[in-house]
């Protein structure tokens, strides 16, 4: 699959060729994490960073930019990760995975001294976990680069690639040459890399067509854009439908769709076809095999499924997408067609949108409607004390629903989600 890349370089996004000459920038970081999440991993990377250009924190100019996208889809990161505390602090702003670059090598390793910085990456496997670590295998001329790839190693792309598999869980490897040239990249080195380790490799620098994207697919290898996808040379969408393994599935592929909650609504199955239409149109479409052609969810009954995001499985032969469901998915009514309920199970994200809708279409005799900043916040002081004061399980299960109410409604004027709340608890779990 594809990883679509976001580079930083004072605060602006940007594109180098070879690391170096500015080919373009943009400054709509906000509406690109959008796009490219839609089709899987987004990479964000601080350019500054690598090269060295923090401040006494370690920071950059990048840095509040950065912070903001953390959170927006499923990010890793890397640029200048030179310290287990900077790692755990962008796991802890919501970095999924963290990318380590030049921290990773033993640059001024004596004879008989091992490759890597081995005390560093214990360290950072013991406070964030293998699984989050990437290690940047990048390559001039066959040899590790590192130092914003200002310098090289006396050490080869897959002796280094061996010993660095030992301390995370999957390999970023550029091409430093290829990097936005779009000439395509090295196949046979990428070919030997995959050959010689067994973890999961991206590869990275000179990618220029879907029929390249598919070719390292079927190697085995991820492959991390940046220049052909912000030229339009090349498209998620088709890069997405050119990794599923059509082959395997029988031409068939189930899809597993979820809400933005994540409360599964339905299996269904597309062809190549269906899941392109689902692209065009956002709108959640399959192939009926009872019918023996596409079908939209809602075409009849107007229940539509807007897509949000897709993702394909390790195998690449089932597909879980999520998707905004307008009214009961089932044909039967049922919410989802798992249950036999009609309504959308409660949650705290219920609430919120029907808080936000009374606010949005207030009619005569609506109570939320009618708070202002001042009464919902006696409100909650007034509800926190008579939960404090409640007594046995139904009182306090009562006193606990208006006070989340009332908070429901503190927190939409104020123009918070539970999402940023959910974000906080778990920055808070991956701080300690």
């Amino acid at each position: 699959m594809v990883i679509a890349s976001i580079d930083l370089k004072d605060g602006h996004v940007v594109q180098l060729k070879n690391g170096k000459d500015l080919v373009l920038q943009r400054d709509d970081a906000d509406k690109l994490i959008q796009e490219f999440d839609r089709y899987g991993e987004v990479a964000v990377i601080d350019l500054d960073a690598a090269m060295g250009h923090v401040d006494a924190k370690g920071n950059t100019v990048n840095t509040p930019l950065l912070k903001s996208l953390l959170r927006k889809g499923n990010v890793r990161t890397g640029g200048g990760v030179r310290s287990v505390k900077r790692a755990r602090e962008l796991v802890s702003l919501g970095a999924e995975k963290v990318i380590v670059g030049s921290a990773a090598w033993n640059a001024g390793r004596k004879e008989g001294e091992s490759l890597l910085n081995v005390s560093f990456l214990e360290e950072l496997a013991a406070a964030i976990g293998k699984q989050r670590i990437i290690i940047s295998v990048d390559a001039i001329n066959g040899k590790i680069a590192v130092k914003g790839w200002t310098e090289s190693l006396p050490v080869s792309l897959i002796e280094g690639a061996k010993e660095a598999e030992k301390y995370c869980s999957e390999l970023l490897f550029t091409c430093v040459e290829k990097e936005g040239c779009m000439g395509g990249t090295d196949m046979e080195m990428v070919s030997s890399l995959r050959q010689s380790v067994s973890c999961r490799v991206v590869a990275a620098g000179g990618v220029s067509s879907v029929e390249e994207v598919a070719s390292l697919e079927k190697l085995g290898c991820d492959v991390q854009l940046g220049m052909a996808l912000y030229t339009g040379k090349v498209r998620l969408d088709d890069c997405f439908v050119s990794c599923v393994n059509w082959e395997k599935a029988g031409g068939l592929v189930p899809v597993i769709v979820q809400s933005p909650a994540r409360e599964v609504l339905m299996l269904g199955f597309v062809n190549e076809e269906a899941l392109r239409k689902s692209f065009e149109t956002g709108k959640m479409t399959f192939f009926s095999r009872t019918k023996g052609r596409l079908w939209t969810k809602g075409e009849t009954s107007s229940h539509f499924l807007n897509l949000v995001k897709v993702r394909a499985d390790c195998d690449r032969d089932t597909i879980l997408a999520t998707a905004v469901p307008v009214g009961g998915v089932c044909h039967t009514g049922s919410w989802n067609c798992f249950s036999s309920e009609a309504d959308e199970a409660s949650s705290m994200e219920r609430l919120y949108a029907t808080i936000a809708d009374r606010f949005a279409n207030p009619k005569p005799g609506r109570y939320t409607a009618t708070l202002n900043d001042k009464r919902v916040r006696e409100k909650v002081m007034e509800e926190a004390e008579e939960l404090t004061e409640a007594e046995g399980h139904d009182e306090l299960v009562w006193e606990a629903a208006d006070l989340l109410y009332f908070v429901g409604v503190l927190m939409y004027k104020g123009g918070v989600s539970w999402q940023d709340v959910y974000d906080e608890l778990d920055r808070r779990h991956k701080e300690k």
